[in-house]
């Protein structure tokens, strides 16, 4: 009887390792790879799809504001040009003049800084100790309005570079300015520009009544390379800014009134 049971045992234990080793080896193999399902892939797809479609749709959006027809400001590059070159020679300018008379030959702050203005005083005596001396504040007071009309170009630059967005092909790679920060640029600029001018104007005026007190004694070529070209060009590129601006003011207005009145307008 043992000798039985011990040989089909025996005969059972290959089955039994056979059926072993098979679970095994099955369990070891991993799973295959599921795939999403065609319905997931189609929701995936449409997301992107969507995401693309609105970033298309702002972009397009944002084109538009700025190419379609309608009222908008960039700024000419001889503006621009003419405000880097002209707005540090007013500070320097200005720097002088208030701080006379430290900053005049002999004072504590004439050199390095203000060294040009030795020369300069001899030319125009607005600037010298003639009338220093004689307590002409004619020029200081200039100075004042040479501060605020500075103001007011920084501010239109300040509204350019920091408001404006990439035009349209045709504005050549330059930056648009629309809207109510256009508007606000616009006012400012073309009122600094009246005011750069006006007061260049009162300046020459004021020597032309008085007789040329300041500059009469000097010759021709000085009078025309250290006076009336420095000079004239605060009259020349100001006046190409008000003729631009003041188009751009006056074709946004004229637009403006064919749509009907505008908000806040008051009528008697």
């Amino acid at each position: 009887m043992v000798s039985t049971r011990s040989a089909s045992a025996a005969a059972m234990t290959p089955g039994r390792d056979r059926a072993s080793a098979k679970s095994s080896s099955s369990s070891s193999v991993s799973p295959p790879p599921t795939t999403p399902s065609p319905s997931q892939s189609q929701s995936q797809t449409t997301a992107v799809a969507a995401k693309t479609a609105r970033r298309s749709t702002a972009a397009a959006a944002a084109t538009a504001a700025v190419s379609a027809p309608g009222w908008s400001h960039i700024p000419p590059a001889s503006t621009l040009f003419w405000m880097a070159v002209s707005l540090p020679l007013v500070a320097w300018d200005t720097g002088y003049v208030l701080l006379r008379p430290a900053s005049m030959p002999g004072g504590s702050l004439h050199w390095p800084l203000w060294t040009p203005y030795a020369l300069y005083g001899e030319v125009d005596h607005m600037y010298g100790f003639k009338q220093w001396n004689a307590g002409n504040g004619f020029t200081a007071a200039q100075g004042i309005l040479n501060l605020i009309e500075t103001l007011m170009y920084l501010a239109y630059l300040g509204l350019w570079y920091f408001t404006a967005r990439p035009g349209p092909t045709t504005a050549k790679g330059r930056r648009v300015l629309t809207g109510r920060p256009g508007a606000l640029a616009v006012l400012l600029g073309f009122s600094a520009a009246v005011m750069t001018v006006s007061k260049t104007a009162l300046y020459w005026l004021n020597e032309y009544y008085s007789g040329f007190d300041n500059i009469g004694h000097n010759n021709l070529t000085d009078l025309v390379l250290l006076w009336i070209i420095p000079n004239g060009a605060w009259l020349v590129f100001p006046t190409l800014m008000i003729y631009y601006m003041g188009s751009e003011i006056v074709s946004g207005l004229t637009k403006a009134s064919a749509t009907g009145p505008t908000r806040g307008a008051k009528y008697e």
